[in-house]
């Protein structure tokens, strides 16, 4: 079997190959099932952060094959993994504050995992460094050897060199320089060879020229000359092929000059190639760095305004939600988990009022509405101008039909009920102003105006107030509340503080319908600062309450059968702070319809029976 030396010294096989370059890119993983030939699977239960209403929940987590997997249950591994990933290049981090939580990051997707102590903490960060390691990020142990690019047999001598019909491109700067090693070794041995072949040419040609000296002065003396080997050396052609017998085409000392000067070139040739390569590769790993260094300072760019955006942010408020989520137009909650998250507190707190109203409908409150003439007046307290002006802003401008506005969008069409938006934002925060109209049959504006105003019943009605109490009281009709709204997580609190007044229109003409309003617009008070617990919500909010009344039939007296209400509601509200518009906009299509049928169906239970109060 023919062998061929490598650079140490040492042979290799004609029917092996060799690759000297050690690269990233030309290696694979050699799987193994045990220690000695890969690293054996790794499994157990760790709390898994699942979203922003279960919070932590205990999952099968299963490493294997570089692939972190988690199931619901052991028990449910047959029916496949619900989330997988490489950890190729998955970043690992072990959290700062919480000794048994850790986070495996790859791009975008997070998993925030807990195990049941430290110690389990470090074993799984221990597995699953080391299966990074064995899957070709850290380790040589598993790498497999790949077809060698060089020829190292010469088929007439005991030295090698590559062909170029042999030379193939590889992928590796550090193959090609291997290659650049292993081209060396063969040229200082060619070189060599070739030494000894001129230097044995040039003895060869000495002791030729001696020789001839020595024929000539023979011949003149006309005696044949006996050389030491016994042979007669006579001066004709013959004997001059006798001594240059040594110079015959086997060469000094048995060296074929003719195949080391092909094997040679040959090597020359492979030389230029490979060293033309590398710098093909230089160029271009050149021009990849760059590339990549352009992109690190983009990136680098971008974290370092993200990051002074939400330091500024931090500065204002400190509110926080989740595991290392911050609320804010740089939080980490994306729009549809804020949404999830939102609506399903919402679910909640609507399950909560269901069982209220039933404690609520043992206990009867009874509650006189005043006569009207209470509500006619302007008044004289210090809002009152103030008062006055919305009141005729909202008259004015709040009863226009808004059916034909382009800037308009109906929203919401439930039987009478219609809610009408129109998308506003001011400095990236949702202002759209929203207005609804509905007719409900039974009930008086008057009545419908009182129980919206009247703070003794309010608790009964409305769901989303947390608490509120009577800052001042102006008049009979106006008073200032202040009043804090439940929290919907991930969202702040809110509280608001703002004036109500009740007023009843007075008529222009007889054919005007007997008309109520009540509108609460924010105010300030020295007694009902802002604080840090809450954001300071803006409103401007009127209900319109006009009353229809259908002729009876005969002598019949007016029942409530005749009586239809026009409800006329506008709203327009000022969050205070940031959150997703889509949200924002989502939750009041929701909320609004509900809280005016809630409202409404409310009077009509109250006002059952009773007699009519226009």
């Amino acid at each position: 079997m023919n062998s061929s030396p490598l650079p140490n010294g040492r042979l290799l096989p004609d029917s092996q190959s060799w690759n000297s370059s050690g690269s990233d890119e030309d290696l694979d993983v050699e799987p193994g099932p045990g220690p000695h030939g890969g690293v054996v699977e790794f499994g157990g239960v760790l709390s898994k952060w699942t979203n922003y209403i279960h919070g932590w929940q205990d999952r099968w987590v299963m490493l294997k094959n570089n692939t972190l997997s988690y199931y619901k249950s052991q028990d449910e591994r047959e029916y496949g993994c619900r989330g997988s990933l490489c950890l190729s290049k998955a970043v690992i981090t072990p959290h700062e504050f919480d000794e048994c939580r850790l986070d495996i990051s790859v791009n975008d997707s997070v998993w925030y995992l807990r195990a049941q102590d430290p110690e389990h903490r470090n074993q799984w960060i221990d597995s699953i460094e080391q299966h990074r390691a064995e899957s070709g990020y850290g380790s040589e142990s598993s790498l497999r050897r790949h077809g060698s690019m060089l020829s190292l047999t010469s088929a007439t001598s005991g030295y090698s060199a590559t062909s170029t019909s042999s030379f193939k491109k590889g992928h590796s700067l550090r193959e090609k320089l291997a290659e650049m090693e292993t081209f060396r070794d063969i040229l200082c041995r060619q070189v060599d060879t070739l030494q000894k072949y001129f230097d044995g040419c040039a003895d060869a040609v000495t002791k030729d020229e001696l020789q001839r000296d020595k024929i000539v002065e023979d011949d003149e003396d006309g005696f044949p000359n006996t050389r030491s080997d016994g042979e007669f050396l006579h001066n004709n052609n013959g004997s001059k092929e006798k001594l240059f017998q040594c110079l015959s085409h086997k060469g000094i000392n048995g060296i074929d000059f003719k195949g080391e000067a092909i094997t040679f070139k040959a090597t020359t040739v492979g030389i230029l190639a490979t060293l033309s390569h590398c710098i093909d590769l230089m160029v271009k790993r050149e021009d990849s760095w760059q590339k990549r260094l352009d992109k690190e300072m983009e990136k680098r760019r971008r974290v370092e305004d993200a990051y002074k955006s939400a330091l500024s942010e931090l500065k204002m408020k400190s509110h926080f939600g989740g595991p290392d989520y911050e609320e804010g137009p740089n939080s980490l909650i994306n729009e549809d988990e804020f949404f999830d998250a939102v609506e399903a507190a919402l679910d909640r707190q609507d399950k909560i009022e269901e069982q209220s109203q039933c404690e609520k409908s043992r206990i009867q409150r009874s509650s006189s509405v005043p006569l009207g003439d209470v509500y006619s007046s302007v008044g004289s307290h210090r809002f009152a101008e103030k008062v006055e002006e919305m009141v005729q802003n909202h008259m004015t401008y709040s009863l226009q039909d808004v059916g034909g506005d382009a800037n308009w969008q109906l929203v919401v069409e439930e039987g009478e009920m219609k809610v009408y938006r129109r998308e506003v934002e001011e400095n990236g925060i949702v202002l759209d102003p929203l207005k609804a109209t509905h007719c409900v049959k039974g009930v008086t504006g008057h009545e419908l105006c009182h129980y919206f105003w009247d703070t003794d019943v309010r608790n009964d009605w409305e769901t989303t107030v947390e608490n509120f109490n009577i800052v001042e009281t102006l008049s009979d009709n106006a008073i200032i509340i202040y009043q804090t709204h439940k929290r919907v997580w991930p969202a702040s609190q809110r509280d608001v503080l703002y004036l109500s007044a009740i007023r009843k229109i007075i008529a222009n003409n007889e054919n005007d319908p007997d008309t109520w309003l009540v509108c609460n617009f924010s105010v300030e008070h020295e007694n009902a600062q802002p604080n840090n617990r809450c954001v300071r919500a803006k409103i401007n909010i009127a209900m319109i309450c006009q009353t229809l009344v259908s002729p009876p039939e005969g002598d019949k007296e007016i029942s409530r059968d005749n009586i239809l209400c026009k409800i006329t509601y506008v709203a327009n509200v000022n969050p205070g702070g940031w959150a997703p518009a889509s949200v924002l906009r989502a939750v009041a299509k929701r909320e609004y319809p509900k809280f005016l049928k809630r409202f409404t169906s409310y009077v009509q239970e109250k006002t059952a029976g009773k007699p009519i109060l226009f």
